[in-house]
């Protein structure tokens, strides 16, 4: 059971580079910087380092493998995030078309099956069509918002507020990212499945950005209110730092293209994962903040 991850230093993939080395599997990871693993972990793995960006790369580290995690490394950041992302994905596509792969699990978002309309998440939607399009056995994983999106906040978050363009009152599926690692982990080793198919990982519960507020107060200990602001306060604020127009509409049009989306699949015992927000924020985003306090 040959399995390639990429992204092994992320917040997904190197939840799922763990397990697999718990479940006696050697994965072959593709990384930048190898040094990022760990002494311990590249002991375990088979890792190759080099540029996800690098076709030629990508194309030799995959060929033989009997399933690759993709993980789209994109940043939101980029000027062309669509572009870029399907580009970056193509090398993946031409291996499995090739025959050189078996299987892709994608690492994909509540959104793509919009097919457009939803900024940066509109990469991801063409990703999943091309994978599709090959000869390989594919797995998209539909996540929700992940917890990890808060760190990006805790700036805002230490005065005590929560901004988003989103109805503050909207409910809408958040995660863990170690939930969806752990979900990419049971389907890399499940040898059985094949076919085409979608796993939503919506996480525990749906969380309104009120709610959201209302858990962070209580697990950080001071009151934490939820700031709206428009899509276009959105983007004067991202222009003010210094992004693209590209970059710039990729995110505001992920909040805007969902905002009033139903996800394709329900929430049952397939899709819902266990860790609740407040335990995540109690063991990662509480310390960030304490570390900040002068």
């Amino acid at each position: 059971m040959t399995i390639v991850v990429t992204t092994p230093t992320g917040h997904v993939g190197s939840r799922v580079v763990r397990l697999l080395i718990q479940a006696g599997v050697r994965p072959t990871v593709l990384v930048r910087d190898a040094g990022r693993l760990g002494e311990e972990t590249r002991r375990r793995v088979e890792a190759r380092q080099g540029d996800l960006t690098d076709d030629a790369f990508v194309r030799a580290a995959v060929a033989g493998a009997r399933t690759v995690l993709w993980v789209d490394p994109t940043p939101h950041t980029c000027p062309e995030p669509v572009t870029v992302s399907r580009r970056t994905a193509e090398a993946v596509a031409r291996a499995a078309e090739a025959g050189e792969i078996d299987r892709i699990v994608l690492l994909s978002s509540v959104g793509a099956e919009k097919r457009g309309g939803a900024g940066h998440i509109d990469g991801l939607a063409q990703i999943e069509e091309r994978f599709e399009a090959t000869r390989a056995d594919v797995l998209h994983l539909r996540c929700g918002y992940f917890f990890t999106n808060l760190l990006g906040a805790a700036d805002s978050l230490a005065y005590g507020v929560l901004t988003t363009t989103a109805d503050p009152d909207r409910p809408m599926p958040w995660v863990d990212p170690r939930d969806v690692g752990d979900v990419a982990a049971a389907r890399l080793l499940n040898d059985e499945w094949t076919g085409h198919g979608v796993q939503a990982v919506h996480g525990p519960e749906d969380l309104s950005y009120r709610r959201v507020a209302a858990i962070l107060s209580e697990v950080l200990g001071r009151d934490i209110r939820v700031r709206h602001m428009s899509d276009d306060d959105l983007r004067g604020v991202l222009r003010s730092s210094g992004l693209q127009d590209g970059a710039v509409e990729g995110i505001v049009g992920m909040a805007a293209g969902t905002r009033d989306l139903v996800p394709e699949q329900s929430r049952d015992v397939v899709t819902t994962t266990h860790s609740s927000l407040a335990a995540w924020a109690y063991a990662h985003l509480r310390p960030v903040l304490l570390s900040e306090r002068v």
